[in-house]
């Protein structure tokens, strides 16, 4: 995994200074086999196959407290937002900590995300496209 590259992702998925299909391109060619975005501990993690971990910080000043109770409602909405209209990354953390999402993990290879509430609640989102007929 090269960390330079992956930290230069994170960079702009917080700055939006590039598309997020772009940003996972860009993981995936740098060996990043998954990822955790913590906002409890405001951090990214990222994750290679070969067991390479590297950190970055998600550094947004004034992000709302993590809600208490996990809204699946108004978490598919913000999802919606960024899939379908291009929402920028701070706009959907915003709205994800306001309906209860403390982290999630980003599956790259597997093609979906898993979304985490305070009480142990989740959501897993598959990317556009990709669910099994069967799941």
């Amino acid at each position: 995994m090269d960390a330079n590259e992956v930290l230069k992702a994170a960079r702009a998925t917080l700055t939006g200074s590039m598309p997020f299909p772009e940003i996972v391109a860009s993981l995936i060619g740098n060996g990043v086999e998954y990822y955790f975005v913590d906002y409890a501990s405001k951090s990214f993690t990222f994750y290679s196959a070969e067991g390479a971990v590297a950190h970055a910080p998600l550094s947004f000043e004034d992000l709302p407290s993590i809600a208490k109770d996990f809204d699946k409602v108004s978490l598919r909405a913000a999802i919606v937002d960024s899939q379908q209209h291009g929402q920028k990354f701070r706009n959907f953390s915003e709205r994800a900590v306001t309906a209860g999402v403390q982290g999630y993990f980003a599956f790259l290879r597997g093609q979906r995300v898993t979304y985490f509430g305070r009480q142990g609640e989740q959501h897993t989102e598959w990317f556009p496209g990709a669910k099994p007929s069967d799941a």
